[in-house]
């Protein structure tokens, strides 16, 4: 048994939200049951998601993408209003952490997924564009096969870059807009997970390769490694949940 409070005071620490300026409220977002047995995480508060809780008597459920973004409507209506009708009737807990779950330097979005792709991290100042070195150099076919594996979808190429890639930037989600620093930086390929019809005269007039590598795939890294951190933590069943989505 974990107390609610005890698991949002260690997150918030652990995960230095104090430190974002983000564009939804990062921790305890909707408020349930005092003590928690099962937990599980996943990329989006989504009905399904919050139903798969539900089946499994979850006490909390742990996001990258949670509720009341900025700018949102204020209205308790349509989706918001099922969603939340859900949470509240089954008592159950809903903590996010958005730009915090993007730039930690162990479980992040980023670091998990720069790990997995075997890059040496050579990035050039703070924020959440990473820059990396492979072991050796690499045919971009190769390494848009190898990426396409590891996230289990086929991304987006726009070529641009040269037949064999040695340095490759990357950032979770939608940074499509950040090609440009990328190609600043010296990146051959730099990938993200959505794109923008700008993107493919960036990535040609760049002289730089975009992998578009889907933006729910590039991001089940950071709540998959906290959900691991969690149950060592604290001894506690917690679960990541993958609800595929092609976007």
């Amino acid at each position: 048994m974990l107390a609610r409070n005890q698991l949002v005071h260690y997150l918030a620490e652990y995960l230095a939200v104090d430190q974002f300026k983000d564009y939804a409220p990062n921790g305890l977002q909707v408020e349930g049951t005092e003590q928690l047995q099962k937990i599980v995480t996943g990329v989006t508060a989504s009905e399904a998601l919050i139903d798969y809780a539900i089946a499994q008597q979850a006490d909390a459920i742990i996001v990258h993408h949670g509720y009341f973004w900025r700018n949102e409507a204020p209205e308790i209506t349509g989706m918001k209003r099922q969603r939340l009708k859900k949470l509240l009737a089954y008592d159950i807990n809903l903590l996010a952490y958005h730009l915090p779950l993007d730039a930690h330097a162990e479980l992040g979005n980023n670091a998990v997924l720069g790990r997995a792709l075997s890059l040496e991290d050579i990035t050039p100042q703070a924020g959440l564009l990473r820059l990396g070195r492979l072991v050796r150099p690499e045919p971009i076919e190769d390494f848009k096969q190898r990426v396409g594996a590891l996230l289990q979808r086929d991304p987006l190429h726009l070529p641009g870059g040269p037949d064999v890639i040695n340095q490759v930037a990357w950032c979770t989600g939608g940074a499509q807009h950040m090609i440009d620093q990328a190609q600043a930086w010296g990146a051959d390929v730099f990938i993200s997970g959505e794109v923008s019809e700008q993107t493919f005269h960036s990535a040609l007039e760049g002289k730089i390769h975009y992998l578009a590598a889907g933006h729910h795939a590039t991001e089940t890294w950071g709540v998959s490694a906290l959900a691991q951190h969690i149950k060592e933590k604290f001894t506690i069943d917690c679960e990541f949940v993958n609800l595929v989505n092609p976007v």
